[in-house]
């Protein structure tokens, strides 16, 4: 007899082969404009409002991973996201400090889609100049009411959005009649970043671009390595390297 973690490793497996093939086209579409963009010298920002904070920062700072990764970080964790324009308080902060910059991208993530914050974020990106990424969980977020004013939901302000393919409520394995458990937001969205910012990186190669790429600190040289590639964006990253 299979346990319930048996059982939730074999419908998120499903659920992420499923994610892989269906977000296949857009992140070919995007590839080619991110990698473009930090072919300029461009930044690639993040956002996540609580719980989805933890995906925005799997890009940030990773060896193997792009330098020019920022992230916008709130302070309460997502507890006021619903405040009425915290949101674009939030990204006016980050814009001063950091600069979002016009031809750059900026990926949001957001399981429900309908909360204030990220939906703040991206509006405000847009309307900067910015290419919009959405990651969010579509059949979610189309039956569920925005609580932003504006009504929009984070899908339909988006250019483009990777759909993680879950379930309403995020936890797809049931320990008794009721109680769900076994989220998949955080593991498919992950992996989506993972996706996308590896075929962004296939296609600077590919282009006879640099690939301004960290090492892990704990391999021989990598400290020097990231430092020297961090110069490159010297003020433009939340997350400075030391």
């Amino acid at each position: 007899m299979s346990s319930i973690s048996d059982s939730y490793f074999t419908r998120a497996n499903e659920l992420l082969a499923r994610a892989r093939e269906t977000n296949a086209p857009a992140i070919a579409r995007l590839a080619p404009i991110i990698g473009a963009s930090v072919a300029k010298g461009g930044v690639i920002h993040t956002f996540g409002s609580g719980h989805s904070e933890l995906i925005s920062r799997e890009i940030i700072g990773r060896a193997g991973g792009l330098v020019c990764v920022s992230g916008i970080i709130d302070p309460t964790a997502g507890f006021i996201e619903n405040l009425p324009g915290y949101g674009t308080r939030l990204v006016e902060r980050y814009d001063r400090q950091h600069r979002l910059d016009p031809g750059e991208v900026i990926i949001v993530i957001s399981n429900s889609g309908k909360n204030g914050s990220p939906i703040d974020v991206a509006l405000y990106a847009k309307q900067k100049g910015l290419t919009v990424i959405a990651v969010t969980c579509l059949a979610m977020s189309r039956v569920t009411p925005s609580q932003h004013p504006s009504g929009q939901r984070l899908f339909e302000i988006a250019d483009e959005t990777l759909d993680n393919g879950g379930v309403t409520g995020d936890a797809i394995v049931e320990l008794t009649p009721g109680v769900m458990a076994g989220p998949t937001s955080t593991l498919i969205g992950c992996s989506a970043l993972n996706w996308l910012m590896l075929e962004s990186m296939a296609w600077l190669r590919d282009h006879g671009h640099p690939l301004p790429v960290l090492r892990s600190q704990n391999l021989p040289g990598a400290i020097e390595h990231n430092r020297a590639l961090g110069r490159q964006y010297h003020g433009r990253l939340s997350r400075q390297l030391a």
